[in-house]
C-alpha cells in the first residue's frame, strides 16, 4: 500500500513520461498509451529493485548518472521541438518521436530507462520505509512493494491518458493548441532539468541527500 501511495502521488506532477503518455493517448489512442505506460513502469520497477539490492554499486556510477541526465535533457528537448513542429504544421498533427514505428511499450521502457531521476526518488523513499520498519528485507516483501509501485504508477498515468482524451472530447480542444501546450510543458521540463544540473541538484546530489526528496514527509509515516 505504501508503494502504491508513493508511486501514485509521485506520478501526478507534470513530467516527461506522463505527458508523453497523454499525448500518445490523444493522437494514437488509448491502447498505445497504455502500452507506453506499461513499458515505462517496467523500467521504473527495475530501478526500484536495483535500489533495494545494489545501491552501493549505483552510488559509484556517478559518471553514468550524469550522462543519463544529459541524454534525458536531449530527449525532452527533442520532444518539445517535435510538438512545436506539429503545432506549426497542422498537417503533421502528431509528435513524430512519440508516434513512430517503434512499439509503444519499448518506447516507454527506453524513455524511462534513461531517466535517472527515478533512482534517487525511490532510494529516498525506500530508506524512509526501511527506517520506519514498514519495508523489511526479503524477496517476498520486495516483490509486494514493487507490485504496489507498478500499480500506483500505472494508475497515475491512466489519469493523464484518459484525462487528456476527456479534455479533447469535452472541451473540443484542437490538436494544434494541445501540441503547443504539450510542447511548452516539455520545454519547461528540460529547462528545469538543466537548472538542476548546473546548480548541482541532480540525481547524484539527491542520492547523497535523500531527505530532500521526501521533503520531511517521513515524519508523518507511522
Amino acid at each position: 500500500m505504501w508503494g502504491f501511495i508513493i508511486s501514485f502521488l509521485g506520478s501526478l506532477p507534470l513530467g516527461t513520461l506522463n505527458i508523453a503518455a497523454m499525448q500518445i493517448g490523444i493522437t494514437d489512442g488509448v491502447s498505445p498509451a497504455l502500452w507506453f505506460s506499461a513499458g515505462s513502469l517496467t523500467a521504473e520497477i527495475l530501478y526500484v529493485r536495483l535500489s533495494l539490492v545494489a545501491m552501493d554499486w549505483v552510488r559509484k556510477q556517478e559518471k553514468l548518472l550524469k550522462a543519463l541526465e544529459w541524454v534525458t535533457v536531449v530527449i525532452v528537448l527533442a520532444l518539445a521541438a517535435s510538438s512545436f513542429w506539429a503545432a506549426a504544421h497542422p498537417s503533421v498533427e502528431k509528435n513524430v518521436i512519440l508516434s513512430n514505428t517503434m512499439h509503444r511499450g519499448l518506447l516507454g521502457f527506453t524513455m524511462s530507462l534513461v531517466n535517472p531521476v527515478q533512482i534517487p526518488f525511490w532510494f529516498g523513499w525506500s530508506t524512509v520505509l526501511f527506517t520506519k520498519q514498514i519495508l523489511k528485507p526479503g524477496a517476498g516483501n520486495y516483490n509486494i512493494y514493487i507490485l504496489g509501485i507498478g500499480i500506483g504508477t500505472f494508475a497515475g498515468n491512466c489519469i493523464f491518458i484518459f484525462g487528456g482524451r476527456l479534455l479533447v472530447d469535452r472541451l473540443n480542444a484542437s490538436q494544434n493548441m494541445l501540441n503547443w501546450i504539450i510542447g511548452g510543458v516539455f520545454l519547461v521540463t528540460a529547462l528545469i532539468q538543466l537548472f538542476r544540473i548546473f546548480r548541482k541538484k541532480d540525481a547524484v546530489h539527491q542520492l547523497e541527500h535523500p531527505e530532500e526528496i521526501t521533503g520531511g514527509l517521513e515524519k508523518n509515516i507511522h
